[in-house]
């Protein structure tokens, strides 16, 4: 965590653009039968927990939700308000929380790799996600879990290509700009 106040401003700065880049990405949406949007949101999820880590990346995450809270139009398709968290994407939503903990957890055990960012971002960007959202969704919804799980199959595509794309962007920022990272300043990029 940030030890001077300059650390602070850093740190700060870094969740609120994650945080911007999160609700920018959900202008993209597809809708789907079931109230469960296609959205690009979860690759700002992945990036988030790629760059910024299990301890500040979170913050980024409950800021957006903290807007969203309040009503403002940050959640996919200009979505907002308390309503939200009591819908059929209140699991997803709390799932990015523990899904940016795990991307963060999984970065943080060795060398910046592109495998261990795209083990990291389909760990903890879709799976934990998934396991988060599936239960809930079904129980909004009132379809039974396993139709809500085969239904939500239809999200994996999408969602296998945000961990590619996390993954070379995170590579990439890596090796261009290693102070994105400020926790792995010092680690080496591996192939």
């Amino acid at each position: 965590m940030p030890t001077s106040p300059r650390e602070t401003s850093a740190t700060l700065g870094r969740v609120a653009v994650f945080a911007a880049l999160i609700i920018v990405l959900g202008t993209v949406v597809v809708p789907l039968p079931g109230g469960v949007p296609i959205t690009a949101q979860t690759l700002g999820v992945m990036l988030a927990g790629l760059v910024l880590g299990p301890r500040v990346a979170p913050w980024a995450i409950v800021l957006v939700l903290a807007l969203a809270a309040l009503g403002l139009p940050v959640l996919a398709g200009g979505r907002g308000g308390l309503g939200v968290f009591v819908g059929p994407t209140a699991g997803y939503l709390l799932g990015w929380i523990a899904g940016v903990i795990v991307i963060g957890l999984v970065m943080r055990t060795g060398r910046v790799t592109w495998w261990r960012a795209a083990a990291a971002s389909l760990v903890g960007g879709v799976l934990v996600v998934y396991a988060f959202g599936i239960p809930v969704q079904a129980l909004v919804t009132g379809v039974p879990f396993g139709p809500t799980a085969l239904s939500s199959l239809a999200f994996l595509p999408g969602d296998l290509i945000k961990v590619a794309v996390a993954t070379l962007v995170v590579v990439a920022l890596q090796r261009a700009y290693p102070r994105a990272f400020p926790a792995r300043r010092e680690a080496p990029v591996a192939a």
